[in-house]
């Protein structure tokens, strides 16, 4: 009877057990050998930089290389001072879980990660670099809403080539 109990639990668990499961995320890009430059990242800035200043926002831009160790921090006039330290940890947040912080804001909305997630900033501003489809760093913006930000950031990322 245990036997059969045994049986019949293993089969329902196998069974059943891809339907429980979640679907993996798309696999994040690999880090490259090479790391963004210098002067990679006042290129990456000067282009965020262009497009806050066209909608009229003031922002703080942080580019890191692909450790989240800093290569370039910009501060434009009349920026709060608290965006200098989100920018900061959203782009260590892109660079160190290799992925947009988009994906940690979109995922604390929907319920599926606690708001307060140790290491990670899951508020949009936070884009990779990538050189050659591989991760060479990352940008971060804070000084407008979340979608400003997100928006800035990625007109930055854009500009690496």
């Amino acid at each position: 009877m245990n036997k059969t109990l045994a049986l019949i639990a293993a089969a329902l668990t196998l069974s059943g057990g891809y339907a429980f499961a979640q679907t993996a995320p798309a696999p994040a890009p690999a880090y490259s050998s090479r790391v963004v430059t210098l002067a990679e990242a006042k290129s990456i800035v000067a282009a965020a930089e262009a497009e806050a200043r066209k909608n009229g926002w003031t922002m703080t831009f942080v580019v890191v290389e692909s450790n989240g160790q800093p290569v370039l921090l910009e501060k434009m006039d009349g920026t709060q001072y608290g965006s200098t330290e989100v920018a900061m940890k959203k782009a260590q947040t892109a660079a160190n879980f290799r992925r947009p912080t988009l994906v940690f804001q979109d995922a604390v909305k929907s319920g599926t990660l606690n708001a307060i997630f140790t290491g990670a900033m899951a508020v949009e501003g936070g884009e990779l670099l990538l050189a050659d489809g591989k991760i060479v760093g990352a940008i971060g913006v804070s000084g407008g809403t979340s979608a400003q930000d997100g928006v800035v950031a990625r007109a930055g990322q854009a500009a690496i080539k």
